[in-house]
C-alpha cells in the first residue's frame, strides 16, 4: 500500500485523481444544514448537495468532488471503540445526472488499487439483495467481476447494509455497493435511483446520481496498518495532549481517551459555526459532548480545566478550516465557560448519583429531573451512569418532571427552554422584554402575520432570535424594526401577567412559539397594546427600563429561518 500518513496528502492525492476525471472540486459546507430542517447536522457529503441531487443544475457542472466535515450524533455511545467518530471527514465524489455504475465502480477500483496501491486480493465486496423496494443489485457485481475480483468476494446484503439515505426523513436514496480491504469498510458508491417522499414511498428519480464517501479516519488507518483508527495523525495529537494532562498513558485508558479526543474534536468544530453550549437543537448536542468528555476526563483523574487546552490543539491540526481560526477566540471562550458551568455542579452532582442510586434497582423520574436542573446533568449522562450500575430510569417520570417545571417548554430529554435564559440578572430580563417587543415588530415591518419565533436565547451581552422568514432583510427593514421597538419602549409601555388556561390564551390571541409544548394553565405577558405572549418571564415593569435597542447582526439560522441579535444600552 502506498505511504500516506496524513489527512492532507490523503484528500490532495483524491482531489487530484478527480480533477483528472473532469471533476471539479467543491468546497466543504456548513455543519449547519441550509436545505434540510429535519437533521440537525449536515452528516455526509452529499447532504448539502441535495437541491441538485433532485434536478436543480449545480454551477459547476455535473462531476463533482469534494472533502465534507460531517457530524454524525446516532454514534455518540459507540464512540470509544476503534472506529466511531461523532466528527469525520467524508471525502466524496458526485455524478448529477452523468455517469452511472460501470464508470463510478472503475474509478473506485482504479483509485484504490492503482492512487492507494491495495492489492487486488485484498478488496472484497458488497451489493444490495434487493427488497419490495428496488430490485437485486447484479449490475454492480457482474461490473466487480470485468475489474478482476472473484465472485466469491461478492457478497449481497439486505437494506440495512447496502442501501444508503435519505441524509434526513425524506430525499435522495439507492442502493450501495461497498468496498473493504481485508474485512474493514473503506468506500461505498451509493447510486441514487430513488425519492424517498413524505409517505414514505420511493419514487424513481428522473435524474439518476452517483454519491460516494470515503472516511478520511478510517481510510488513513487501513493503509497505515491500524485496526485503531485514533493511532492515526488525525488523532494522535490530541491523544498525546490528553496523556501529558491527565498524567495516564492511551494504551491503559483507550476507551476514555478516545471519547475525549472525539468529543471536544466534534465541539472545536460546532462551536466554530458560532453555535453556543445550550438546552435546544444544536447546542444541546454541544452540550452534551463537552460534558461528556470532562467525565470521561475525571475518570482519569483530569482535575482541572482542560478542554480548552484540546480545542486549541484541533484547530492548530486543520488549518485548511479557516472558521477555526478565524473564530477561536469564541471557541475558547464558549468551552472554557460550558466547562466552569458543568463543573461547578459535577462533583456534588455525581455524589448525589451515588446516594440516591444506592441499593436501588431504578432511578425516580423526579431525582434525574433533579440531577439536570441542579447539577446540570444532560439526561444521557444520567442514563450512562445508571446503565453503568445496571439500574433503570423512570422516564415517564421524568418528563412529567420536566414539563411541571415552569422554565420548560418541552421535556429536558428534547433539551428546549422555553425562554432560552442563561439568567435572570437585570440586564437578561430587560433583553427578554425587547426579544417580545422584535417579535411583534417583525410582523408589522415585514407586514406577515404569519412570522413565529422559531427559538431565542438570551445572555446579558446579548439577545438571539429565531423566526420564520423567506429571505434576508434589507437594510432599511432592519432600521425600521429597530425604530419601532425604540419608539415602544420610549412609550414607557406597562407590561402586565396574567394566568389563564392555554386555550384562553391562544383564543385571546397570544403569541406561542412555533413547536413548543405548553402546559395546561400558561403566563401571558402583554406590553400595553402592543404585544402579547405566553411566557414564563421575567419582564420589565414598563418598557422605559429597557434603554436603547440596536441590531448587531441579521443573518440565516437554517432553512426557511432567519435569525436576529441585537443589545441594549
Amino acid at each position: 500500500m502506498k505511504k500516506i500518513t496524513t489527512r492532507e496528502e490523503l484528500i490532495k492525492l483524491y482531489l487530484d485523481f478527480f480533477k483528472s476525471k473532469d471533476h471539479k472540486i467543491i468546497p466543504s459546507s456548513s455543519l449547519i444544514p441550509s436545505n434540510d430542517p429535519t437533521v440537525l447536522f449536515t452528516t455526509a457529503g452529499m447532504h448539502p448537495l441535495v437541491p441538485y441531487l433532485i434536478g436543480q443544475k449545480h454551477p459547476l457542472g455535473k462531476r463533482l468532488a469534494n472533502v465534507q466535515k460531517c457530524i454524525r450524533t446516532g454514534d455518540i455511545d459507540e464512540v470509544g471503540d476503534e472506529i466511531h467518530h461523532t466528527f469525520f471527514e467524508m471525502l466524496g465524489n458526485w455524478s448529477l445526472g452523468d455517469y452511472w455504475k460501470k464508470e463510478a465502480i472503475k474509478y473506485s477500483f482504479e483509485f484504490l488499487t492503482k492512487n492507494l496501491e491495495i492489492p487486488k486480493k485484498e478488496i472484497s465486496i458488497t451489493c444490495f439483495k434487493g427488497d419490495k423496494n428496488a430490485q437485486q443489485d447484479n449490475e454492480s457485481s457482474k461490473i466487480w467481476e470485468k475489474l478482476g475480483i472473484e465472485k466469491s468476494k461478492i457478497k449481497f446484503l439486505g437494506k440495512e447494509n447496502n442501501w444508503w439515505g435519505p441524509a434526513g426523513k425524506i430525499g435522495p436514496c439507492g442502493p450501495d455497493t461497498e468496498m473493504f480491504i481485508n474485512d474493514v469498510e473503506i468506500w461505498n458508491d451509493v447510486f441514487m435511483q430513488y425519492n424517498k417522499n413524505i409517505d414514505g414511498k420511493y419514487e424513481e428519480l428522473k435524474q439518476k446520481n452517483v454519491d460516494t464517501g470515503m472516511g478520511v479516519e478510517r481510510t488513513l488507518a487501513i493503509i497505515n496498518g491500524f485496526k485503531d483508527n485514533y493511532l492515526t495523525t488525525t488523532w494522535q495529537p490530541i491523544i498525546k495532549q490528553i496523556e501529558k494532562i491527565s498524567k495516564r498513558k492511551y494504551n491503559e485508558h483507550k476507551k476514555e481517551m478516545r471519547i475525549i479526543a472525539d468529543h471536544l474534536k466534534a465541539a472545536t468544530f460546532i462551536l466554530a459555526e458560532n453555535i453556543e453550549p445550550k438546552n435546544v437543537e444544536q447546542g444541546y448536542v454541544l452540550r452534551r459532548l463537552i460534558r461528556r468528555a470532562i467525565r470521561y476526563g475525571k475518570l482519569i483523574m483530569i482535575q482541572n480545566n482542560f478542554t480548552n487546552e484540546i480545542a486549541q490543539i484541533v484547530i492548530e491540526m486543520y488549518p485548511d478550516y479557516k472558521e477555526l481560526k478565524q473564530n477561536k477566540d469564541f471557541i475558547l471562550r464558549e468551552i472554557e465557560k460550558e466547562e466552569n458551568r458543568f463543573r461547578e455542579g459535577l462533583t456534588s452532582g455525581l455524589k448525589y448519583f451515588n446516594k440516591i442510586s444506592k441499593g436501588k434497582k431504578n432511578l425516580s423520574g423526579k431525582d434525574a429531573f433533579l440531577l439536570f436542573q441542579s447539577y446540570g446533568f444532560p439526561i444521557e449522562i444520567t442514563e450512562e451512569l445508571a446503565k453503568e450500575i445496571k439500574i433503570k430510569i423512570d422516564m415517564k417520570g421524568y418528563e412529567k418532571e420536566a414539563s411541571k417545571h415552569q422554565e420548560l417548554s418541552r421535556t429536558a430529554s428534547a433539551g428546549k427552554f422555553k425562554s432560552g435564559l442563561a439568567d435572570n440578572s437585570e440586564r437578561t430580563t430587560q433583553l427578554h422584554t425587547a426579544t417580545h417587543l422584535l417579535n411583534e415588530a417583525l410582523k408589522h415591518v415585514l407586514k406577515d402575520e404569519n412570522i413565529k419565533q422559531r427559538g431565542s436565547n438570551i445572555t446579558p451581552e446579548r439577545l438571539r432570535f429565531d423566526f420564520n422568514f423567506s429571505r434576508k432583510l434589507t437594510e432599511e427593514e432592519i432600521q425600521k424594526i429597530e425604530d419601532l421597538v425604540n419608539a415602544k419602549i420610549q412609550q414607557g409601555l406597562e407590561v402586565k401577567r396574567e394566568e389563564t388556561s392555554l386555550k384562553k390564551a391562544i383564543d385571546s390571541g397570544a403569541q406561542a412559539e412555533f413547536g413548543a409544548k405548553y402546559p395546561e394553565k400558561v403566563s401571558v405577558y402583554s406590553i400595553g397594546e402592543f404585544s402579547k405572549e405566553i411566557c414564563t418571564g421575567p419582564h420589565v415593569k414598563n418598557t422605559k427600563e429597557i434603554g436603547h435597542f440596536k441590531i448587531t447582526k441579521e443573518e440565516s439560522s437554517s432553512a426557511g429561518v432567519r435569525r436576529i441579535k441585537a443589545t441594549i444600552d
